[in-house]
């Protein structure tokens, strides 16, 4: 495919997506609602549950009964249980949970911790929540510290993000989300942390770093997030907003990724990565194929704007990141505490107000994920 078509080939994809264009090729119109960011992510999300779509079905036999029905929940016996992922039983199930969500599945990148939390009275998922390795430049971070010179990258690699959280239904609808945003402060998420890593040698620097895991960031998938905001723990707020994004990205291109790839491969661009290859590197490869095929990277201004959170694990986070203070002040914030404050917060009063959970049928889950757009995958195949 020449540079020709694959420029008409974007516009395409972009006036598929209900881009406005200019004659140019510019973006008129960006977007900003959560159903605007959804319908965006669609095609990528289909494309790719299509590829999966036999791991799915195979699987779902297996662990189907992980996800509840309605009647399966009794709201003053639900017993939340944080489970890190090391079985491969456990993998499985978080990547078909991960599959449900709106945005298409990552695997994370660098360091990773998984965890999934369970209802053990009912042995049913509630939800699941994986950390990553951070990325090093976060405006909206980085504004808050006064990094020592040249440790930077020592102090942020003390940090992780958070690349997908969430609850699966019926649980979502009594905010379960709520439960597994606070989990991510647990001091069971920290102990993992450290006796992972402890000692671990790092791959591009050779250096070992300190395994104290200060604080968590994260950016909202769809605008202003109704999980993170006014997150508090008996009066102390656990997720602090840092304000929104700058409504820059890929994701409106990402089905179009692989022949980006292709077409810097046939001008003599290396693209394959190594260790660290991640959400940065596909962005720069884009830019890069972008400048090539003479398109201006304002293409890549989507205008989905999201919310970014900072996660304080310690007490004297600002004095660390800035080299004051040598000692991280943990919080001391056990899973079952968050669990039965949580409870009594946030599920019991929910469980009284609302209706629809009852009656949820757990087939909803494979059906989203296996009859999106069935007849349009087989004539693609």
């Amino acid at each position: 495919m020449n540079a020709d078509e694959i420029r008409a080939l974007i516009f395409s994809e972009l006036t598929a997506l209900g881009f406005q264009l200019n004659e140019q090729g510019e973006i008129l119109v960006s977007f900003a609602s959560k159903e605007d960011a959804k319908r965006l992510h669609r095609p990528a999300r289909e494309e790719f549950l299509g590829k999966n779509l036999d791991w799915i079905q195979r699987n779902f036999r297996k662990y189907g009964g992980y996800f509840a029905d309605g009647k399966d929940i009794i709201p003053h016996q639900i017993n939340p249980i944080l489970v890190q992922v090391q079985d491969a039983w456990h993998s499985d199930l978080f990547r078909m949970a991960r599959f449900y969500w709106s945005i298409p599945y990552s695997h994370g990148f660098g360091r990773r911790l998984r965890f999934l939390i369970l209802d053990s009275n009912n042995g049913k998922l509630i939800g699941i929540f994986g950390l990553q390795s951070p990325p090093i430049t976060f405006p909206a971070r980085d504004r808050l510290f006064a990094y020592p010179s040249g440790q930077k990258e020592v102090l942020v690699n003390q940090t992780m993000d958070i690349f997908t959280l969430g609850a699966l239904p019926p649980y979502n609808r009594l905010l379960g989300g709520k439960l597994v945003a606070m989990a991510v402060c647990a001091n069971e998420v920290r102990s993992a942390y450290r006796l992972l890593y402890s000692g671990r040698v790092t791959e591009m620097e050779k250096r070992v770093l300190p395994a104290h895991l200060v604080a968590l960031t994260t950016t909202s998938a769809f605008g202003r997030s109704s999980i993170y905001n006014r997150l508090k723990y008996k009066g102390t707020l656990l997720a602090e907003s840092l304000g929104f994004t700058n409504g820059y990205g890929n994701f409106h291109l990402q089905r179009l990724y692989p022949l980006f790839k292709e077409y810097l491969e046939s001008i003599g661009i290396e693209t394959k990565g190594g260790y660290g290859t991640g959400p940065k590197r596909s962005w720069q490869l884009m830019r890069l194929a972008l400048d090539h095929l003479g398109i201006s990277a304002d293409l890549l201004k989507h205008g989905i704007q999201r919310e970014a959170f900072l996660f304080r694990l310690v007490d004297n986070l600002d004095e660390y990141m800035q080299g004051e203070s040598q000692n991280p002040l943990y919080k001391n914030l056990p899973f079952a505490d968050l669990a039965a404050y949580w409870k009594e917060r946030y599920l019991l009063p929910r469980s009284e107000r609302v209706d629809g959970w009852h009656h949820w049928d757990r087939l909803e889950v494979l059906k989203d994920m296996t009859m999106f757009n069935q007849a349009e995958y087989d004539r693609s195949k």
